[in-house]
């Protein structure tokens, strides 16, 4: 298996794969300092498990590397790690396609258990609750319980309803269903609304 972690500070990419290695030292991970790097790596090492992406390279502005990559390879999760806060960028990285987003600043702890929870999701049951769900999917349940529309839910969180069916289809896949009444019925069942 193989993880690409694409970030131009050295001992911050270094840090990000210790991490990596200590979930599973059999992880082939790809170090890589700029977007540019991707495809060449892909041509050397086959199509990643996933990719780990800084925001701040020197070829990206925004969230653009999250765009180019989804474009690049759509199946690939990706984790955006990033310096910079999470109300700047989270909803902005999630709408591009990120699976995830982490602040460098959440410490050792929370980015593990987020790659974690990205590299584990792949081997889960059909219709399995995983045993974690972020907040935001937490409220998705509640929200898809009430029987909300995308654009009831869009008003709510006061995002767009782009960024609500991107949640959704985390969610979805997440949990491994296929609708909004198979998610609702997992979460009463599971006792998660």
């Amino acid at each position: 298996m193989s993880i690409f972690v694409v970030d131009d500070h050295p001992l911050l990419r270094e840090a990000v794969v210790m991490l990596i290695r200590r979930l599973d030292s059999k992880f082939n991970v790809v170090e890589l300092d700029r977007l540019a790097a991707v495809a060449p790596a892909v041509q050397a090492h086959g199509q990643p498990e996933l990719i780990c992406l800084d925001l701040k390279l020197p070829d990206t502005h925004g969230v653009s590397g999250v765009r180019e990559l989804k474009q690049q390879l759509p199946e690939v999760p990706l984790v955006v790690l990033s310096a910079a806060a999470a109300q700047d960028y989270e909803d902005l990285a999630m709408e591009a396609g990120a699976e995830a987003f982490v602040t460098k600043s959440a410490g050792a702890a929370e980015i593990t258990k987020q790659l974690k929870a990205l590299l584990m999701q792949g081997g889960e049951e059909t219709g399995s609750a995983p045993e974690k769900l972020s907040k935001r999917q937490k409220q998705l349940l509640i929200m898809l319980d009430r029987g909300l529309s995308n654009r009831d839910i869009a008003d709510e969180l006061k995002i767009s309803e782009h960024t609500v069916k991107v949640h959704l289809w985390r969610l979805f896949r997440r949990m491994n269903v296929k609708s909004r009444s198979q998610a609702s019925h997992l979460a009463r069942t599971r006792g998660l609304v």
